[in-house]
């Protein structure tokens, strides 16, 4: 039986990041300021909000090993990601944030037992499901991640730059095209 376990977690989740370092590089600096519409983020925004987004799993389970959401203060740590996510930062000093961040995350996972994963956390009254697994919780950091990362994809495109993957792709059908020829 093939397992995904902690290692599996971790390893996939570096491969999103890193393809999240891509896009944050392949945008200029001077487009870090673009904000799509009044009501969104910036790039610079939007990027620092993936890179400190794990803070609440982290929270909830590196720090507190917390069974159960209810009682768990959200406002404040919601107040605190959202401060945090809108420091003023340069373009390095974000890629440093999503580098640094992303890997302390990694690094945790990756040491994780099968029983840890495995453990149920109750969810605060009225949510449904009533219960999650760690595993699950844990894995929402890299949906999370990439969910962000297709606006960010979007957003490449409003500003000139083609995506890292749409050129990668593009490279593979030419070079299939080359040797057909």
């Amino acid at each position: 039986m093939n397992h995904y376990g902690a290692k599996d977690l971790a390893a996939s989740f570096r491969t999103v990041r890193k393809n999240t370092l891509t896009v944050a590089q392949d945008i200029p600096e001077d487009q870090y300021t673009f904000q799509p519409t009044p009501e969104t983020k910036t790039v610079a925004q939007l990027l620092a909000h993936i890179a400190v987004s794990f803070n609440f799993q982290y929270q909830v389970h590196a720090e507190e090993a917390r069974t159960t959401l209810e009682g768990f203060d959200f406002p404040s740590l919601m107040q605190r990601l959202r401060e945090e996510q809108d420091k003023p930062r340069n373009k390095a000093e974000i890629i440093e944030l999503l580098t640094s961040c992303g890997e302390k995350w990694a690094q945790w996972v990756e040491g994780l037992s099968e029983e840890f994963l495995a453990e149920r956390v109750t969810m605060p009254p009225g949510a449904d499901p009533a219960d999650k697994s760690r595993f699950e919780m844990i894995l929402s950091v890299k949906e999370h991640e990439m969910h962000h990362r297709g606006q960010m994809m979007l957003i490449e495109r409003m500003v000139g730059v083609v995506p890292h993957l749409t050129r990668q792709m593009q490279e593979r059908m030419a070079q299939m095209q080359a040797a057909k020829e």
